[in-house]
């Protein structure tokens, strides 16, 4: 018959096996490695630790480290030897003076009586007693109550460690008593050094990338990373390849998602789509492929920011040039937005929703942003636009773009045989023309012609001549006179109706990205239009029933969050003004032009607004003023 296999054949799990035994094998944890150090060096090691960090940190291996330093029969020491019964008694978890407690399933008042009981014995065979309570967050109130005096003032030679993963629910009383250690998540490189040194020990063949693949899996978790290793030896034996690693963890193909990227940034949703059911083709989860994509695009989201790839997403040189190459030619906006997408879908499914059918959603939009009315989808379009991409729809151009800009001289059309003067002092006389030349022929306005017939510049002082706009015409002197100084009139602003329009009709999405970011602002101008223009000085109108909300959005923060949207949005430098209209009141006309009123309409509202009152026209020649003048009906402000 076999033999039964021993204590040490059974313990066969890799992170056991592999778990560190000296400082020396501490991977990560340099500050906690060198204050322990110190502290066993110079005897003080404090009667108190409190051991803080994320799940397969390396919490409780440390504690055991430290147990191991204390009661080493060559100690204490910084180096345990390993060899001595001590050491392999706590290395197999069997030493009576190193107590692990699972606070987690031990966590009444009772556990701790019994833990108070037994920390009165003295140790069995060490020098101290340590006790290890993992997950000591887990601890009831009446517990930790109970366990505070004898934490504050245990007996000598006893050592208490606590390692939790949440250190805001231990007590302040509790923590403010112990030495606090916050242990780091590991590095992928950190990961990766200790995979490979691992499977060294366990003869164990695996590539580069296949480590770097594990050790980003690992998400910061020694444990976790032991534990893959020892699965994927189970199935495929001890030689690892990388589709070994990505068919054991479900990580979709590199190549694959670098298509759908490709796909997403080249507006073809069918591409993108395509992608997504070649992997559900091969068995994997949605849910994991949307994971897999939203790592991938943050990966280019960091290459595209930083310049360079971090060592943390290094994997080969071969991977590592295609990650730069795409992040050259994937536009940095659609990175975003496709991230944005995806942590949208994957909330989606979180809350119920199919997750096939969500990441679908969240592809197709990326792809088309015009398939969506939001506006971000708008801004998306609008950032193609900059870029050079195909346009879906006409952008919204500044008015001040827009606007054909104003002659600096205003004066009516001359009639054809009749120039209009420049100055508003009488034209001098006509000097007649000398003997063989023929008087100077009639050309544009603005211009005049040599005696041979060619184009000569307008006088010195006189308006440039501008395309499509209306200018004077000077007349020939011979010889030059004096420059003659334009009047001083400047051109009114004319409204274009296509701006108030264009304005009225961007007005929406301008509310909806405000109140995307303001809430409460984004409320207050809910029932706002734009009802005039005049270059960039806007007025948007507020029903007469709103007159407190005018006046909350006329407070300077509100008003620049509106301002800030709408350069957004249209461009151009706007200055927004409020007033209110009785043309957006409930049966008003709506359509973003002034209403009509009629003559008895204005008096009611010249009598409303300046608080006046009509005087009837009195045509008796009896009514007559002391200074011998009829009197004279008509508006008259009141007292």
């Amino acid at each position: 018959m076999p033999s039964e296999p021993s204590a040490a054949q059974q313990q066969s799990s890799l992170y056991r096996r592999h778990r560190p035994r000296t400082f020396e094998e501490v991977v990560g944890q340099e500050p906690v490695v060198r204050t322990l150090l110190g502290a066993v060096r110079r005897d003080q090691v404090h009667h108190a630790y409190l051991f803080v960090g994320s799940r397969g940190t390396g919490k409780t291996s440390m504690a055991k480290i430290l147990a191991a330093c204390l009661n080493c029969e060559h100690g204490p020491t910084v180096t345990p030897c390993g060899q001595c019964d001590s050491c392999i008694a706590i290395a197999r978890a069997s030493s009576l003076d190193v107590i692990e407690m699972d606070a987690a399933s031990n966590n009444s008042v009772d556990d701790i009586r019994e833990l108070r009981d037994s920390v009165a014995l003295a140790p069995v065979s060490g020098r101290r007693k340590v006790y290890i309570l993992d997950e000591a967050h887990m601890l009831s109130t009446a517990a930790w109550n109970a366990f505070l005096k004898t934490l504050e003032e245990p007996p000598p030679n006893t050592v208490f460690v606590l390692a939790t993963t949440e250190a805001q629910k231990v007590p302040a009383t509790v923590v403010d008593r112990c030495h606090r250690f916050d242990f780091q998540r590991p590095t992928v490189e950190q990961l990766a050094q200790v995979l490979a040194r691992t499977a060294q020990a366990e003869s164990i063949e695996i590539g580069p990338e296949a480590i770097a693949a594990l050790a980003r899996a690992a998400t910061g978790s020694f444990r976790d990373a032991l534990g893959t290793l020892e699965q994927l030896l189970a199935y495929s034996g001890p030689e690892i390849a990388l589709e070994d690693v990505l068919a054991v963890l479900g990580i979709a193909d590199s190549a694959l998602l670098e298509r759908t990227v490709d796909a997403v940034a080249a507006s073809d949703a069918r591409g993108a789509l395509l992608a997504l059911a070649e992997c559900a083709d091969s068995g994997r989860d949605a849910s994991s492929f949307a994971s897999d994509l939203e790592s991938r695009a943050r990966e280019l989201l960091l290459v595209q920011t930083l310049g360079e790839i971090p060592s943390e997403l290094a994997l080969t040189p071969e991977s590592d040039a295609r990650l730069l190459a795409q992040a050259e030619r994937v536009p940095h906006a659609t990175v975003v937005r496709l991230l944005e997408l995806i942590g949208s879908a994957l909330e989606s499914v979180r809350a119920g929703a199919d997750a096939r059918t969500s990441l679908e959603l969240a592809l197709v939009i990326a792809a088309r942003p015009e398939v969506d009315a939001s506006t971000q989808a708008l801004l998306a379009r609008i950032e193609r636009l900059e870029g050079g991409g195909a346009p879906s729809a006409p952008p919204l151009a500044s008015p001040a773009a827009t606007r054909p800009p104003a002659p600096s001289v205003v004066s009516p059309t001359p009639p054809p045989a009749t120039p209009v003067p420049l100055a508003s002092t009488p034209p001098a006389p006509a000097m007649p023309a000398p003997a063989g030349e023929s008087p100077p022929a009639e050309g544009a306005p603005g211009e005049r012609r040599s005696p041979d017939g060619r184009d000569e510049e307008p006088a010195a002082g006189g308006p440039a001549r501008e395309q499509n706009a209306p200018a004077a015409t000077v007349p020939v002197e011979d010889p030059p006179l004096e420059p003659i100084e334009p009047m001083d009139v400047v051109a009114p602003v004319v409204e274009a109706p296509e701006d108030l329009r264009a304005v009225v009709e961007l007005w929406p999405a301008v509310v909806e990205l405000v109140g995307a970011g303001h809430a409460l602002c984004g409320a207050v101008i809910a029932d706002t239009r734009p009802v005039e223009l005049a270059g960039e000085d806007l007025i948007v109108g507020f029903p007469t029933s709103a007159a407190f909300l005018k006046k909350k959005a006329e407070d300077p923060s509100n008003r620049q969050i509106v301002t800030d949207a709408l350069r957004q949005l249209a461009g151009g430098r706007w200055r927004i003004s409020y007033e209110l209209h009785e043309d957006l009141d409930e049966g008003g006309s709506g359509n973003g032009a002034p209403r009509a009123y009629t003559e008895e309409e204005w008096i009611e509202r010249f009598k409303a607004e300046l608080d006046a009152e009509e005087i009837p026209l009195d045509t008796d020649p009896d009514s007559q003023s002391e200074s011998g003048q009829p009197a004279v009906g008509g508006m008259e402000r009141g007292a």
